[in-house]
């Protein structure tokens, strides 16, 4: 007898039934959306959930904050988990990604709800480019992603470290010192759009705990 057959990796080359990014549960996807940062910030956050058609306002806030789950179709183009619907990625908006980075994520999912390919959202991206109505990111737009219920791989725990993330136009990721020899900023890859996403490891999740993982970029 041979030895056994290694599955191979799971791939997602095309979108899977809406239902399956969608979370059953409205006050678990809250609660989920909150994880990604501290109380003092998430609490008073508004919160998005993910509906038929994209997001919709689930809490109002009253601190600028907005939080909410991330899903597959918000990565980069040609992401490898552009497709995959188990990818739910807590992330709370400071109010300078709210103006500039939010309108994005809420147009993805839009497109993605009405059944456009990743290659019809690109040409939509490069259409409002050219035509420029795309909103770039404002200067001290940030995002926390310190939730341990981070679901953002199929590999290993599904979770990388907690982490801030800045949003800077692709020209201006020098003068951050990313991805540079001891440097703790890390820069995105390319995503066919004109900013990057800088990831700043953090120490401690959302609730207080250390992260005692070793650092692999």
């Amino acid at each position: 007898m041979g030895a056994p057959a290694i599955a191979a990796p799971a791939t997602y080359p095309t979108m899977a039934p809406a239902a399956q990014y969608m979370m059953a549960n409205r006050d678990e996807e809250i609660a989920l959306a909150r994880s990604a940062a501290p109380p003092s910030i998430s609490a008073d956050a508004e919160v998005m959930v993910l509906g038929a058609h994209g997001y919709e306002t689930a809490v109002k806030g009253k601190n600028g904050f907005v939080c909410f789950v991330f899903r597959s179709f918000t990565a980069g183009f040609g992401d490898p988990v552009f497709w995959n619907p188990k990818i739910r990625g807590p992330n709370c908006y400071n109010a300078a990604a709210v103006r500039s980075m939010l309108p994005r994520d809420i147009e993805r999912s839009q497109w993605a709800l009405s059944g456009l390919t990743q290659a019809q959202m690109l040409e939509r991206t490069k259409a409002e480019l050219a035509a420029k109505t795309y909103v770039m990111p404002e200067p001290g737009a940030v995002s926390f992603m310190m939730s341990k219920s981070q679901y953002l791989s199929d590999d290993g725990v599904h979770h990388w470290h907690p982490h801030m993330m800045f949003f800077v136009l692709n020209d201006q990721v020098a003068t951050w010192g990313a991805s540079l020899p001891g440097s703790p900023v890390i820069a995105g890859p390319n995503n066919q759009e004109p900013f990057t996403t800088l990831f700043v490891p953090v120490q401690r999740w959302s609730d207080g705990t250390p992260d005692e993982a070793p650092m692999k970029q």
